[in-house]
């Protein structure tokens, strides 16, 4: 997935197979604000940006960080929900097939709701990076700001709803309890990146 052009992904993504998916793009909406986050941070170097250079080189290697992390994870998901179709069509014509493909469903269901879950968590470190770089950066890339935000909050509520199809078929009730936790953080995630929008564009209105 990292090596295919833009065009071969969106043409895979639109074919009619299992992966990728819906998880495999929010973990791309998530590279790309971590990507817009770096960028930003790098013109906000030189002698007018001296007094912040540590933070803002720190937020320029955090979001490479993030940016690497997010694509491994849309490559993750890829696979983890491959995992599940395979699973899904396990025999089941007698009662010991019915026992194993049901605990290779819920097995394979668990494992595709992990990439989205993580995803959540890069969301959130992207817009808290940007709500740190936001009052210091260099204004004439203040609108990328807001469009890392705004990249965070696709990944965080695409990747919501991609938890949420996975819930009903996890048995082990700790587990499903800690996903349905992460699927609620991001409502309040993507508030927060709705605010760093509205305050660039406040700021950038005529």
């Amino acid at each position: 997935m990292r090596d295919q052009t833009i065009g071969e992904f969106l043409e895979e993504m639109s074919a009619r197979v299992p992966a990728p998916g819906g998880g495999a793009s929010a973990a791309l909406h998530a590279a790309q604000g971590a990507a817009l986050v770096a960028m930003v941070a790098r013109y906000t170097t030189g002698e007018r940006y001296a007094a912040h250079a540590a933070a803002v080189g720190r937020i320029a290697a955090a979001a490479d960080d993030l940016r690497e992390t997010a694509l491994r994870l849309a490559a993750e998901d890829a696979t983890a929900f491959t995992a599940v179709t395979d699973a899904y069509r396990l025999p089941k014509g007698t009662d010991e097939e019915k026992a194993a493909r049901s605990a290779a469903v819920a097995a394979a269901l668990e494992g595709a709701a992990r990439p989205p879950a993580e995803v959540v968590g890069v969301a959130e470190r992207v817009v808290a990076l940007a709500e740190e770089l936001l009052p210091i950066c260099n204004r004439n890339v203040l609108s990328d700001v807001a469009a890392a935000t705004e990249a965070a909050r696709a990944a965080a509520g695409t990747a919501r709803v991609n938890i949420e199809i996975n819930l009903g078929g996890i048995k082990d009730g700790t587990v499903r309890a800690g996903f349905s936790a992460t699927a609620s953080a991001a409502g309040p995630l993507m508030d927060r990146a709705d605010r760093v929008t509205d305050a660039v564009r406040r700021e950038i209105a005529p």
